[in-house]
């Protein structure tokens, strides 16, 4: 490890970070704890893949710093067994021995940066904390989304038949003879939508239809 610039931290939103460390190397595990841990972030270290995997997975920003040459099973299989377990963590991958093809392999599945030993401090607090906002961010869209889901999962048959035609730009008129309604009822029908999602406007609908994969246009007609 070589003399850092000066301390580098994400922002914290209420959860606090943890940064967690697989190295067999027991002095890089001792000198990555002391420099994260020197910026405040909370870290929890291992020494090989099935230690890490027998551990709880976060439940709170963090990114995993990771070793590409381990004992057993290596840092892109760890990679893998990671993904496989729906765990997406972000990654930083570490070595002494990294080469073209490891990088290629490892950036194409998801890791967000790969530094070579001997890491400099500034480096790699500058990707944990980039790898921290990631997760970060993941994590809070993934919560809007299951809000937004909850939501449309409240609505009745026919209320997603009409978010469906309303949210692919029809007006009331003609979302009432997609459907054989009267207008008025497609108007009351659209009321309790807004207010059943939370919808401040019909870009808010389009917005969570999108976040939801919902294809517009495309109702459930019922006889």
């Amino acid at each position: 490890m070589t003399e850092r610039a000066g301390p580098s931290r994400a922002q914290d939103d209420g959860d606090e970070p943890i940064v967690f460390i697989v190295d067999d190397d027991a002095s890089m595990r001792r000198a990555l704890t002391n420099l994260f841990e020197s910026v405040g972030l909370k870290v929890e270290a291992f020494g090989s893949a099935p230690q890490l995997l027998q551990a709880k997975p976060p439940e709170v920003p963090s990114c995993l710093v990771l070793d590409i040459r381990l004992p057993g099973a290596s840092g892109l299989d760890l990679q893998s067994d990671l993904a496989k377990a729906n765990i997406h963590t972000p990654i930083i991958f570490i070595t002494g021995h990294g080469d073209i093809p490891m990088t290629v392999r490892a950036m194409k599945s998801g890791a967000i940066d790969f530094l070579t030993k001997p890491v400099r401090d500034q480096d790699i607090l500058d990707a944990v904390q980039a790898a921290i906002e990631r997760d970060r961010k993941r994590r809070h869209l993934n919560r809007t989304i299951s809000t937004v889901r909850s939501r449309f999962e409240s609505l009745s048959s026919r209320e997603r038949d009409v978010l469906s035609l309303v949210t692919a730009g029809l007006m009331n008129k003609q979302v009432a003879v997609q459907l054989g309604l009267a207008e008025i009822t497609v108007k009351i029908y659209r009321g309790q939508i807004m207010r059943k999602m939370g919808a401040k406007s019909l870009a808010d609908l389009v917005r969570m239809s999108e976040a939801l994969g919902i294809r517009p246009g495309k109702p459930d007609i019922q006889t």
